[in-house]
């Protein structure tokens, strides 16, 4: 038997948003669906991807939104904000706030031909068309908004790969990135101050931190390209290289760096070895006071597991695990609406969502009521968190293991609600002392 405790005297620390998004749910022009994310109390979604061919190169990404390099930055009338402004105030209107990605749409097969994801030819005046953008959605600039977004990330994965062949987000060196987020980034600050938060670079990850053979964990999640061969061991060891060559500029230079974003897709347990070689590596920069967020994740993308109790006990046990690290948000890879292995929430036929999403929900039910109290599991398997308000707690438990008896140790009535392939967030009756959770179960219980 499982033995779980809560102890809704002792808090701990507020719940954070560990159950942000990427890509959000929206058809065409169609953002109906993000009422999905309001019901869920999802906080944030990012705002990578949707720039390509899912969004016909209309959304977010700067040559998208400042279409001609050589035109006047200055000019209002050379930035095309249509269908961005249509997306962010859609996801305001459901009171999620974008992080914006400041750059461009990966490019999977620039093998064959790339073309937006070169370096700059003028550094600082594609810091100058960011700034821009920063005031048309902050400083009403250009017919704007006054949405005061707090997250400004520079970039997504330049260190993809080692050299042109191989990445796909980045057709220039680590130093032309280090140069571009030097400029970028205090120009930034020195226009907007500490008003809104500069970071990045949204790293490839540090599967290198984990233990053992991981040669086949990228190209199990991501598959691979006809005709793309991945030196997987020596990729891993230039995302190292290349964070470790970053963060001493950044040092040196006292650059802005109010959060740094990581990406995997890999389990709970080698995440947080990834998230442990992050803080370590940030501490001994003396970086304590970077944000640290995990961006993309998704250990179930794979077209076997989508859709599956496996994946939303998972990712469950995710959210629990990363909100007792330092970890300070983290946006699921992705919510999107379409046939995508990685679009883990909904279900691209009929867009109704799949168990996972529900998981999210429970997550963010502990979300809204706000304040982490302490909960013990003596299981390794079996992850609990819980929250609290004034005036009700609310307790999420994930069995990553076998079916288990749980006993649980909390002295309230308590309305019970699973998680599974059949069951969306549906009541069930539960004896407290002694209960039995199946394998990649989700259990949310909260007090009458």
């Amino acid at each position: 038997m499982v033995n779980i405790s809560v102890n809704e005297k002792n808090t701990v620390s507020p719940i954070k948003p560990m159950h942000a998004v990427g890509q959000p749910p929206f058809l065409g022009i169609n953002f109906n669906y993000c009422t999905y994310l309001k019901d869920a109390n999802i906080p944030y979604s990012r705002l990578h991807d949707i720039g390509g061919p899912y969004g016909g190169y209309r959304f977010v990404d700067i040559p998208n939104i400042f279409r001609d390099f050589s035109a006047d930055e200055t000019k209002e009338e050379n930035y095309d904000f249509t269908f961005t402004d249509i997306l962010i105030t859609s996801l305001m209107n459901f009171n999620c706030e974008p992080v914006f990605r400041l750059g461009v749409t990966i490019e999977n097969e620039h093998n064959i031909k790339a073309y937006r994801i070169f370096p700059p030819t003028d550094t600082e005046k594609w810091a100058r068309i960011c700034e821009h953008i920063i005031r048309h959605y902050n400083e009403g600039w250009a017919n704007g908004f006054h949405y005061g977004i707090k997250y400004w990330e520079i970039w997504n994965e330049p260190d993809n790969g080692i050299d042109e062949r191989t990445n796909m987000m980045w057709h220039g060196s680590k130093e032309e990135y280090f140069e571009l987020y030097r400029v970028t980034s205090k120009h930034l600050r020195k226009c907007f101050g500490d008003t809104i938060k500069i970071g990045g670079y949204a790293s490839s990850g540090f599967y290198i931190a984990m233990l053992g053979d991981v040669g086949s964990i990228m190209a199990t999640a991501v598959g691979q390209l006809e005709g793309y061969s991945v030196e997987w061991e020596e990729r891993r060891r230039y995302f190292v290289t290349f964070f470790e060559e970053f963060l001493d500029i950044v040092v040196k230079e006292r650059l802005p760096l109010d959060f740094f974003s990581h990406h995997s897709y890999a389990s709970t347990e080698d995440t947080l070895k990834m998230q442990k070689y992050v803080e370590d590596k940030l501490s001994e920069a003396g970086l304590t006071e970077t944000e640290i967020h995990l961006n993309e994740w998704n250990p179930n993308a794979r077209i076997s597991e989508r859709g599956t109790a496996l994946a939303a006990a998972e990712a469950t046990a995710m959210m629990i695990a990363m909100q007792k690290t330092k970890m300070d948000m983290m946006c699921y890879y992705d919510a999107r609406i379409g046939q995508s292995v990685f679009g883990g929430m909904f279900n691209p036929i009929t867009y109704k969502p799949f168990a996972i999403y529900y998981a999210f929900k429970a997550f963010g039910f502990l979300y809204k009521l706000g304040t982490e109290i302490e909960t013990t599991s003596d299981s390794k398997d079996v992850y609990v968190l819980a929250a609290k308000n004034e005036d009700r707690v609310g307790i999420l438990i994930s069995n990553r293991g076998n079916d288990t008896s749980i006993s649980l140790s909390f002295n309230k009535e308590l309305k019970s609600y699973i998680i599974d392939e059949e069951n969306a967030l549906t009541e069930c009756a539960i004896n407290k002392s002694d209960f039995t959770l199946k394998q990649n179960q989700v259990l949310y219980l909260e007090t009458v």
